[in-house]
């Protein structure tokens, strides 16, 4: 089956979708030619470790360390720069490093995921941000741009998960932030337990008229 589309609007131009067994062909006629086959296990494997990516920033940020340790391999190795080793010794820095802040957000951007049979080379761009608030009512904000490039690997039929992971640094910058602008009590502020709007929003009810 071949279906013919344009997508003009990211210049790619002509662009036809044949299928050949479980495999999907996208090629490329505009300026940015290209030819891509993908199959259906290449497609989900990538979803499959997106979602990792994005629950060991909800791990993190919410300080469920269940939730990290579930993003490895057993075995795995973890090099964060000031911590090298293994994910139960990364686990207890994490409890201790972790604490100093009363908030921190990963926000989780540009990835890239090359599958290569039961192997995935993964990059993805991240900021780090790590609020610390201070005795005299100021506070600093510790703000990192980072990649996390690591090694993905599924198991004798079992999940993606990370195997080694290398976070690169490119670059830091520390804010200060004046008296008075800190975390405030007005709306729905995160929350580092299960107090967390993540772990009631499926029960959540509008309050009484």
């Amino acid at each position: 089956m071949t279906l013919s589309l344009k997508l003009t609007r990211i210049g790619l131009g002509d662009v036809a979708v044949e299928t050949a067994g479980d495999a999907l062909i996208l090629t490329g006629t505009g300026p940015y030619r290209s030819v891509m086959g993908l199959t259906v296990d290449d497609l989900l494997a990538k979803e499959e470790i997106r979602e990792v990516i994005f629950r060991y920033a909800r791990g993190i940020d919410r300080m469920d360390f269940d939730l990290v340790t579930a993003c490895y391999h057993a075995d795995a190795y973890d090099d964060h720069g000031t911590f090298q080793g293994n994910v139960p010794d990364f686990i207890e820095m994490c409890r201790g490093f972790l604490p100093r802040f009363v908030c921190t957000q990963h926000f989780m951007g540009n990835m890239l995921i090359e599958v290569d049979g039961d192997t995935a080379r993964v990059e993805t761009y991240a900021v780090a941000y790590h609020r610390q608030e201070l005795a005299d009512g100021s506070g600093r904000d510790d703000v990192f741009g980072i990649r996390y490039v690591d090694r993905f690997e599924k198991r004798d039929g079992g999940p993606w998960l990370i195997a080694h992971r290398v976070v690169a640094t490119e670059w830091r910058r520390l804010d200060p932030v004046p008296a008075g602008k800190l975390r405030g009590h007005i709306g729905v502020w995160g929350q580092r337990d299960e107090s967390d709007v993540v772990n009631w929003i499926l029960t959540a009810t509008a309050p009484a008229a």
